[in-house]
């Protein structure tokens, strides 16, 4: 698979989100296990996971525990795989989000989830989301501080503005490793931050690549010129979108969310297609 750099380490161009594989309407372990298997066997090096990606109370960092099970069960060298985790954002178990950005709380979070993950340093962890109580350079000042400190590897920042890149990598001494925001054929708001990124050659981890669980289904029917280019090319129009967001520049590595060993496999194969100018043209203003 295409390689792309990510702070001080080479990945796949085609990572896969591992949230689905936790929260509601999660699949049985088998499945998950088979999911992640399929996806590091077709050359994913990357693999994104969260603390608060669990679905009910007293479960914080089922992901991730699973994502640590699948590594260990893996017939390849997982040591060449690059986990990413985040802090910051909790789930009491009721369905519901909120934050902690508090300096105190992400530095027992990044340690908890080196321990859940079963490494000494975590590869790349990142604060989730903003926390509106707290100043955000104290967030990311957590960060410097764990990277200073060993207990992770590299620091990146999660649905954040441009303004808090830039402030996150100057408070983080120019060390910003990634950018996770939203952005999709359907969610193109963050367009700014990619471009922001693609100037720093900082990667862009965009989530939700496909438009979300219940929508990346219904990816073609909502946008007629992505069915077009993928009948053209004869692939799934999901293939299509990865490669259309791999295209516009070279700092991005989409992570699709998947539940399932065929969804993810497809999204891997898209790294392998090539869009012309013409139809990245046609789908960045369609």
């Amino acid at each position: 698979m295409e390689q792309r750099s990510l702070g001080s380490r080479t990945v796949s161009a085609i990572g896969l989100g591992a949230m689905p594989m936790s929260i509601e309407g999660r699949p049985d372990e088998d499945r998950a296990l088979a999911t992640i298997h399929a996806a590091l066997d077709a050359g994913v090096t990357l693999i994104d996971t969260a603390d608060a990606y669990h679905r009910d109370a007293g479960e914080v960092g089922h992901n991730e525990e699973l994502v640590a099970r699948a590594l260990r069960s893996w017939g390849g060298d997982p040591s060449q795989v690059l986990v990413a985790t985040k802090g910051g954002s909790l789930r009491p178990g009721d369905g519901s989000w909120y934050q902690d950005g508090r300096p105190e709380h992400l530095r027992e979070a990044a340690k908890a989830s080196a321990q859940r993950l079963g490494v000494e340093a975590i590869g790349l962890y990142q604060f989730h989301r903003p926390d509106p109580e707290v100043p955000y350079a104290e967030s990311v000042g957590a960060l410097r501080d764990l990277l200073d400190e060993g207990v992770i590897q590299m620091a990146g920042v999660s649905n954040a503005s441009v303004a808090q890149i830039d402030e996150a990598n100057e408070v983080l001494d120019g060390r910003l490793a990634s950018v996770q925001n939203q952005f999709s054929p359907a969610f193109r708001s963050s367009l700014g931050e990619l471009q922001h990124c693609a100037r720093l050659g900082v990667a862009f981890l965009p989530w939700s690549p496909l438009g979300g669980i219940k929508d990346a289904g219904e990816l073609g029917s909502r946008h007629a010129a992505f069915q077009r280019v993928a009948d053209a090319h004869g692939v799934s129009v999901q293939q299509v979108a990865l490669a259309w967001e791999l295209a516009l520049a070279p700092v991005v590595i989409p992570i699709p969310g998947s539940s399932r060993p065929q969804s993810t496999t497809d999204s891997a194969r898209a790294a392998e297609l090539t869009l012309s100018a013409d139809q990245v043209a046609e789908l960045s203003e369609a």
